[in-house]
């Protein structure tokens, strides 16, 4: 097992994910590669950062006590048709308007969660980027380069935008994760900031579709975390995460380019 096979399976290795025979073979080559036992200990001290060092935020105090009243509610006593139905119908009704209305807002808080936590799983992909040594598996030689390089690594053919006309320049790519599943992991550079593509299948995942808007041909969501911005949308049966610290709008601009050239490609 060489140097790259090792780099594209350390995240699982790390993750304790491998099967016994292949994280054998991947430890070998640790115990006798200093390159690739370097890569390991930066990968350890990132996961660390990233799921233990990160600020963690508690359910409002509002929220978990609507729960406690939504699941702890005691049953109501049955109440025997008669005379008292004109009086108490109005007051059910009410109550179910207002049950209603809980629903609703509970599903509202449900999406925004959804929506938080696969923001926060693209914004660590794209500061793995930030923090590692050698970003790019792949490096740019051109779209027709990188493009190729994928083949047999996924079970999915990503498409790699050209960032013609800009000052966006294709640095390369390599293979990453959100959350379960393999990801593309594209990386550009626009002066001197990063840029991220992540391209990945979705099944399974949540993705909230209130509050998309028109991008280009396709409809996504703009959302910041951290500091980074994050431009999601879905086409062809993968989903694609653009993740960067550069302004809302001109990330917006590149996400829109970047759909144009994803949106009716062929799926998986």
């Amino acid at each position: 097992m060489n140097c790259e096979d090792v780099q594209i399976h350390l995240h699982d290795f790390v993750k304790r994910r491998l099967d016994p025979a292949l994280n054998g073979d991947v430890g070998a080559h640790l115990e006798g590669c200093a390159a690739c036992s370097s890569a390991e200990r930066a990968e350890h001290v990132l996961d660390e950062l990233l799921e233990q060092r990160l600020p963690r935020y508690a359910a409002p105090n509002a929220f978990k006590r609507r729960l406690g009243l939504l699941v702890g509610r005691p049953a109501s006593a049955r109440v025997e048709p008669g005379r008292w139905t004109r009086v108490i119908a109005p007051a059910m009704a009410a109550g179910l308007l207002l049950l209603a209305g809980g629903v609703l807002l509970s599903r509202s808080s449900s999406q925004r969660s959804e929506l938080a936590t696969l923001t926060s799983e693209v914004v660590n992909d794209h500061l793995r980027v930030l923090a590692s040594e050698h970003p790019v598996e792949i490096e740019s030689g051109g779209t027709h380069q990188v493009k190729p390089w994928f083949e047999g690594k996924l079970d999915f053919a990503p498409v790699v935008p050209a960032p013609e006309g800009s000052e966006l320049r294709l640095r390369g790519g390599s293979v990453g994760y959100v959350f379960d599943r393999k990801a593309a992991v594209i990386v550009y550079a626009l002066r001197l900031h990063a840029v991220t593509l992540l391209v990945f299948r979705p099944e399974g995942l949540p993705w909230p579709d209130t509050g998309a808007r028109q991008l280009g041909p396709a409809r996504g969501r703009e959302v910041s975390a951290r500091g980074f911005n994050v431009v999601l949308w879905r086409d062809g049966g993968l989903a694609y995460a653009l993740v960067s610290d550069v302004n809302e709008e001109e990330l917006r601009g590149i996400a829109a380019r970047f759909a144009a050239a994803t949106v009716h490609a062929p799926g998986p």
